[in-house]
C-alpha cells in the first residue's frame, strides 16, 4: 500500500513530488503543472451571464407598468407611442446593464488586487506569486500572520502553530511538526505535519511542499459551504433604499392626485392614466441605491490610483467621518529604509557610512586607541546570522526582501565584507525562535565547526539586557555590573536622541550536555554583545499630509514600539507634537485605568514603546470620547485593534495576511500620505453621492409640479407621456453618473469631519432640492402658459416649449449641484465628463426637436427663434435666481 504524504520522509517526498527542496520547481515545470492541474482556486458560485444581467433590467415593477402602458397605446392605435415606449425601455435597460457591469468589473478588480499571495521557491530563488499560480510540488515559505494558500506537507518548522478554525471549528492554535508519522490520521485536527488551505499561522515559521491545490484541498472538498456568499449593503445604500420606498409612495400619491384632478377637469381617462404612468416612472427614483453602488465602485477605483485599496465598501462612507488617525511610525511616517549609522560594542562606538541598502560603506571608530575589531566583527556576524532578510538587486537598485530592520543589519555586515553563505558554512542554524511582538526578540541556536552550540539573540536593547548576566567589554566577557548597565543605557539614550532605532545582540555558549527546547531556555544568562543604531528618515510628504489633516479637523497620533526619544525626534520633524501634547509610553499606559486613559487621551499625540495589545486600549479610549478612529497595523497581534477601529488600515507591503483580512482599507504603498488621500477621496465620494441625489430629486420634484400645477389650473397636459419618459431618459442617466466622477471641491479638506449619524439631507440639502425643484416646475409651467395663452390653437407647440424648458432647466441645474455654494464658485469645465454628458443630452434633445420622423413620435415642433429667448430665460431662472440669494444662504 502506497504511503501518504504524512508518512513520507524528506527523501521520499522529494522523489514523489519530483522536486528538490533546496531548488524548488523550475519555472517551466511550474508552468506545465499549472496547465495540467489548473489554477489553485476554489470554484465560485454561479455567476450571472451578461444576458441574464441584461434581462434582469426588465424585472422591475415600473418596467411592467410601462409595458401595460405600451399595450394600451397599441389598442388605442397610437402605434408610434407604443414603439417609442418600448425603445425607451430598451435604452434604459442598456444603461442599467452597463452601469451594473461597470460596478461588477470594478468590484472584481478589487477582489483580484486583494487576492492572497504565496512565497515559493522557483529555480533556487524565493519569489512572491498569486496563490492561484501555486502548483502541486511547489516549495512554500511561511511565517506568523500568513494564511496558508494550499494544502502543504510541512518539511521544516520552528515553533509553528496554526489556527485551523476555518476547517475544524477549533479556535485554539495547533502545534505543528515536520516529522513523518507511522499511522496517518484522517481527522484534520490530528494531522500535525500538514497545513491546510485557509488556515492561519499564529506563531513561528516554516516551509512545506504543496500536496493539493484548488478543489482537491480539504477546503475545496467543503467548498459548497463557501459558495453562499453575501453582498452586503453599505449603511448609505440601506438608508437610500428605505428613503426610496418613502419617495415611491410619495410619488405615486402625487401622481394619483395629478391623474384624479385631470380626470375631474374632463381630460380623457386613458390619456391621464398614460400620463400618470409616465410621470410615476420618471418621478420615482427607484435606481438610487444602484447609482450609489456605481458611484462607490468608481470612487474606489480612483482610490486605487491613490494607492489605497478598499476591501469593505462601508469604509468609504466612514472615511469621511474620521477624526483621529492612529498611525504606526516605522514605514508609514518614515521611509522604512533602515540604514545602520552607528555601532557600539565592547565599550567602543563606530560610525558607519553609506546610504540605503547599497552594501558599500566604511566603519570608522570614534576612539582609535580602543577599537576592538574582533568584537565588532562578532556583532556584525551574529546580526547577520540571526536574520531572515535577503538582499536582491533589481533594476540596478538594491532591495530588501524581509523586515527592514533585519535588512539594515544584513547590509551593515556586508559593508564590513561579510558574506552570509560563507558564514552559514561556519555557523549552522539548528533551531530558530521567531520574533514576536511580546518578547520583542528573535533567537537562533547555531553550531560551529567544533560542534559547540551557541545561542544568538537580538531584540530591543532595554529588554534584552534584562536577560544578560555578562557583557563583552574591551574584548573580554565580564560580569554585567551596574556601571556597565548605566553605560549601555547612556548609549541607547544617545542613539535615540539622534532618532536612531536601536537593536541589541547577545549570545551565550551552550554546554554540550544541555538541550535548548524553548525560547525561555535560550534567552537567559546571555552575554550582551553590542548595539546597532539605524536611521529611518521621515517621508518628505508626511509633514504636509499631517498639516492637511489638522486643517480638516483630524488629529494625528503616532504609535511606535521605539523609544520615547526616537519617537519625539521624528514627531517634532513632522510637526505632530504641540506645546501641550503629552507622550505616553507602554509602561505608563499600563499604570492607567481605562477611565484615566479616557480623560488624558485627547492631549496625547505620541504613544511610545507600545505593544499591539496597547493599541486596542488606545482605540477604545478615543472612541469613548466620541471619535471615529482610523488605526493602522501590520502584524498578527494588531488584528484586534484593526477590527475594533472604525476604519482598520493594514499595510500592503509589510502587512500580514491576518492584518489585511481584518482591515477595511489596505495601503498599497504603506504611506501615511495615502491615508490622507483616502480620507479626502472618501469625503469626495460621499459629497458626489449627495450631488446626484440633489440633482435627481430636484428634477423629479420639478416634473411632478409641472403636471400638478397644470391640473390644478385646469390647463391641458403640458407634457405628453412619451415626452415625460424621454426627459427621464435624457436628463437622469448620463449627467447624474457624471456627477459621481466630480473632483473634490477646494475646501473638502478644510471642513470638520462629518458626523457619522448625519442624514443624507443635512447641511441644507433638503432645502436645495425643494427650492430648486419648485422653481424648475414653476419656470416650466410659466413658459407653457405664456406660449399657450398667446397661441391657444398651438397646444403641441406650447408642449414642445415646456418639454425643452424642463430639459434645459435640469441640465443647467446639474452644474449648480457641483458646489455647496453656488454655480459661480466652480469652473463648469472642471468636470469634462459632465460637460460631455450634458452635450450628449442636448444632442438627443435637438434630434427629437428637429428630425421630422422623431417629431411625429414625440409630438414636437421646431422652436421659433424668439421663443428660444423665453426658454433660455425660464431655464436659467431656477439656478441663477437662487445663486448667492437668501435661498442659498439658508443652507449654510
Amino acid at each position: 500500500m502506497a504511503k501518504t504524504a504524512q508518512e513520507m520522509n524528506q527523501d521520499e517526498l522529494q522523489s514523489y513530488f519530483n522536486v528538490q527542496f533546496k531548488q524548488g520547481l523550475s519555472k517551466q515545470e511550474a508552468a506545465e503543472r499549472l496547465q495540467k492541474y489548473g489554477p489553485n482556486e476554489l470554484t465560485d458560485g454561479e455567476k450571472k451571464s451578461s444576458l441574464k444581467l441584461f434581462l434582469n433590467q426588465f424585472k422591475d415593477f415600473m418596467v411592467y407598468v410601462l409595458m401595460v402602458a405600451t399595450v394600451i397605446s397599441g389598442f388605442l392605435g397610437e402605434t408610434a407611442d407604443a414603439i417609442a415606449i418600448i425603445a425607451i425601455v430598451i435604452i434604459n435597460a442598456f444603461l442599467g446593464y452597463f452601469q451594473e457591469k461597470k460596478a461588477e468589473k470594478s468590484l472584481q478588480a478589487l477582489k483580484n488586487m486583494s487576492a492572497p499571495q504565496m512565497v515559493v521557491l522557483r529555480g533556487g530563488e524565493w519569489i512572491r506569486i498569486p496563490s492561484k499560480e501555486a502548483v502541486f510540488g511547489d516549495i512554500v515559505r511561511f511565517t506568523a500572520g500568513d494564511r496558508i494558500g494550499a494544502d502543504l506537507r510541512i518539511i521544516s518548522q520552528s515553533g509553528l502553530e496554526i489556527e485551523e478554525s476555518a476547517l475544524t471549528g477549533e479556535s485554539i492554535p495547533v502545534s505543528k511538526d515536520d516529522k513523518p508519522v507511522d499511522k496517518p490520521s484522517t481527522n484534520l485536527g490530528d494531522q500535525t505535519n500538514l497545513a491546510f488551505m485557509g488556515t492561519m499561522i499564529t506563531r513561528g515559521s516554516g516551509m512545506g511542499v504543496i500536496v493539493a491545490t484548488g478543489m482537491k484541498t480539504a477546503m475545496g472538498q467543503i467548498a459548497e459551504m463557501l459558495e453562499t456568499s453575501e453582498s452586503g449593503q453599505t449603511p448609505l445604500q440601506h438608508r437610500l433604499e428605505q428613503l426610496g420606498k418613502i419617495l415611491i409612495v410619495s410619488a405615486l400619491l402625487l401622481t394619483l392626485l395629478v391623474v384624479s384632478i385631470g380626470i375631474y377637469h374632463g381630460n380623457p381617462v386613458l390619456t391621464m392614466v398614460l400620463a400618470g404612468v409616465s410621470l410615476a416612472v420618471a418621478a420615482i427614483p427607484e435606481g438610487l441605491p444602484a447609482i450609489v453602488t456605481v458611484a462607490l465602485s468608481l470612487g474606489v477605483q480612483r482610490m486605487i490610483k491613490q494607492r489605497a485599496l478598499v476591501r469593505k465598501l462601508p469604509a468609504v462612507e466612514t472615511l469621511g467621518c474620521a477624526s483621529v488617525i492612529c498611525s504606526d511610525k516605522t514605514g508609514t511616517m518614515t521611509e522604512n529604509k533602515m540604514t545602520v549609522t552607528q555601532v557600539w560594542t565592547s565599550g567602543s562606538l563606530w560610525d558607519v557610512t553609506g546610504v540605503g541598502y547599497m552594501p558599500n560603506g566604511e566603519f570608522s571608530p570614534r576612539n582609535h586607541f580602543n577599537q576592538h575589531k574582533e568584537s565588532l566583527q562578532k556583532l556584525l556576524e551574529y546580526g547577520m546570522i540571526c536574520n531572515q532578510a535577503t538582499l536582491e538587486k533589481k533594476d540596478k537598485q538594491y532591495v530588501i526582501d524581509g523586515d527592514p530592520t533585519d535588512g539594515a543589519m544584513l547590509v551593515a555586515a556586508m559593508k564590513y565584507g561579510l558574506k552570509r553563505d560563507q558564514l552559514l558554512q561556519k555557523l549552522e542554524i539548528i533551531k530558530e525562535f521567531p520574533f514576536d511582538s511580546n518578547r520583542k526578540r528573535m533567537s537562533v541556536l547555531v553550531k560551529d565547526p567544533n560542534g559547540r552550540k551557541i545561542v544568538i539573540s537580538k531584540g530591543a536593547p532595554d529588554l534584552l539586557v534584562q536577560h544578560c548576566i555578562n557583557v563583552l567589554w574591551n574584548g573580554r566577557e565580564t560580569t554585567l555590573h551596574a556601571k556597565y548597565e548605566k553605560q549601555i543605557e547612556n548609549e541607547i539614550s544617545l542613539m535615540n536622541g539622534l532618532a536612531l532605532r536601536t537593536i541589541a545582540v547577545a549570545y551565550k555558549i551552550v554546554p554540550a550536555n544541555v538541550d535548548i527546547h524553548t525560547e525561555h531556555e535560550a534567552e537567559k544568562n546571555l552575554t550582551f554583545l553590542g548595539i546597532q543604531g539605524m536611521f529611518d528618515p521621515p517621508r518628505p510628504e508626511v509633514k504636509m499630509a499631517i498639516r492637511k489633516c489638522r486643517e480638516a479637523g483630524i488629529k494625528t497620533v503616532m504609535i511606535t514600539g521605539d523609544h520615547k526619544e526616537t519617537a519625539l525626534s521624528i514627531a517634532k520633524h513632522l510637526d505632530i507634537v504641540r506645546r501641550n501634547d503629552q507622550i505616553l509610553t507602554g509602561s505608563e499606559l499600563d499604570q492607567l485605568s481605562d477611565r484615566e486613559l479616557k480623560d488624558q487621551v485627547e492631549n496625547i499625540n505620541i504613544f511610545a514603546r507600545v505593544t499591539p495589545e496597547h493599541k486596542l486600549r488606545i482605540v477604545k479610549a478615543f472612541q469613548s470620547r466620541g471619535h471615529i478612529v482610523a488605526m493602522t497595523g501590520d502584524g498578527v497581534n494588531d488584528a484586534p485593534a484593526i477590527k475594533k477601529a472604525d476604519i482598520g488600515i493594514s499595510m500592503g507591503i509589510t502587512g500580514t495576511d491576518v492584518a489585511k483580512e481584518t482591515a477595511s482599507l489596505i495601503l498599497l504603498d504603506d504611506h501615511f500620505a495615502t491615508i490622507k488621500a483616502a480620507i479626502q477621496e472618501g469625503r469626495n465620494i460621499y459629497e458626489n453621492i449627495r450631488k446626484f441625489i440633489r440633482y435627481l430629486l430636484a428634477s423629479n420634484v420639478g416634473e411632478i409640479l409641472v403636471m400638478l400645477i397644470a391640473m390644478i389650473m385646469n390647463l391641458p397636459l403640458p407634457l405628453i407621456p412619451i415626452q415625460i419618459l424621454w426627459i427621464n431618459l435624457v436628463t437622469d442617466g448620463l449627467p447624474a453618473m457624471a456627477l459621481g466622477l466630480d473632483k473634490p471641491e477646494e475646501n473638502v479638506m478644510k471642513r470638520p469631519p462629518r458626523h457619522p449619524k448625519e442624514g443624507v439631507f443635512a447641511r441644507g440639502l433638503g432645502w436645495k432640492i425643494i427650492s430648486r425643484g419648485v422653481l424648475i416646475g414653476i419656470s416650466t409651467i410659466f413658459a407653457f402658459i405664456l406660449v399657450y395663452r398667446n397661441q391657444p390653437d398651438q397646444l403641441q407647440y406650447a408642449q414642445t416649449v415646456a418639454f425643452v424648458t424642463l430639459i434645459l432647466a435640469q441640465l443647467i441645474h446639474v452644474f449648480d449641484c457641483r458646489s455647496e455654494k453656488s454655480i459661480f464658485s466652480r469652473n463648469p469645465f472642471g468636470n469634462m465628463y459632465l460637460v460631455w454628458a450634458v452635450l450628449s443630452s442636448l444632442a438627443l434633445m435637438f434630434v427629437v426637436l428637429y428630425y421630422p420622423p422623431l417629431q411625429k413620435v414625440f409630438h414636437t415642433m421646431s422652436i421659433k427663434p424668439r421663443d428660444w429667448l423665453l426658454i433660455g430665460a425660464m431655464a436659467c431662472m431656477p439656478t441663477f435666481l437662487l445663486a448667492g440669494s437668501l435661498f442659498s444662504r439658508k443652507s449654510k
